[in-house]
């Protein structure tokens, strides 16, 4: 582990807004590394983020957000929306992650493709999925993880439709009742999918009262990036998962 704390430089693109992205990514900073943020947009905010909406932010040019994330020289390059590729599915998301590794010059990890990675890691083929997203988005979701051999045994989410800044206005204690919802047997691991969801700050909570290792989408991109750097387990960064490292 190196002795200079911003001796790594991580790029981050974030839906411009998603609230909750930045300070949990914070939160969890691995020691070593500087976090560098970059906004996303070609979304319309007063639209409901469904599947259309996610799709679009998806596939939108990066050309110039690329750019200028490259100005900090990243190490990594982590791209902050996990329901764009869910949208679009895993060929997209394999094609993202290469898209921005070609653009930036550094390693590249998707929200989605961080959660599979972590679950793999934790050996989990059957899990209970729960999101904010609206219905077909979840559909999309389990579609994505059934490609990559994950099954998703039970499924909730918040029960209404929420707009661009409801999602991030969740509490924690919502988040863990979302989260017992799909405590059901034949559960393997729970994932809480959403980068602007306060998930991070339950997981403590929710893997105590299950019993069951918890994934988040922010949580797997540090898990994902510890990994693929060879760093140690951040002190704030919570859940079993890490004990993969």
């Amino acid at each position: 582990m190196t002795a200079d704390l911003r001796a790594l430089k991580i790029g981050v693109l974030v839906p411009y807004t998603n609230t909750n992205l930045e300070p949990d990514l914070m939160l969890m900073r691995p020691e070593g590394c500087s976090l560098h943020f970059e906004r996303l947009g070609d979304y319309d905010i007063d639209e409901i983020p469904d599947s259309s909406q996610m799709a679009r932010l998806g596939a939108s040019d990066l050309t110039e957000t690329l750019r200028l994330i490259s100005g900090v020289r990243p190490k990594a390059v982590l791209y902050g929306c996990t329901s764009a590729t869910l949208t679009h599915g895993t060929g997209f998301d394999r094609d993202l992650a290469a898209k921005i590794k070609a653009g930036s010059g550094a390693i590249s990890l998707t929200a989605a493709g961080s959660v599979v990675a972590a679950l793999k890691a934790l050996g989990a083929r059957k899990i209970g999925f729960s999101s904010p997203y609206v219905g077909q988005i979840n559909d999309e979701a389990v579609a994505f993880l059934a490609d990559e051999g994950i099954e998703t045994v039970a499924r909730a989410d918040i029960g209404r439709n929420l707009g661009n800044y409801g999602q991030g206005e969740l509490t924690p204690d919502e988040v863990f009742d979302l989260a017992l919802r799909v405590n059901q047997p034949g559960v393997e691991a729970i994932v809480l999918s959403c980068t602007d969801m306060r998930s991070v700050e339950a997981v403590a909570r929710i893997e105590k009262e299950t019993g069951k290792p918890v994934v988040t989408s922010n949580q797997a991109m540090i898990f994902a990036l510890c990994r693929a750097l060879g760093l140690p387990r951040p002190d704030g960064a919570p859940g079993r998962l890490f004990e993969r490292l």
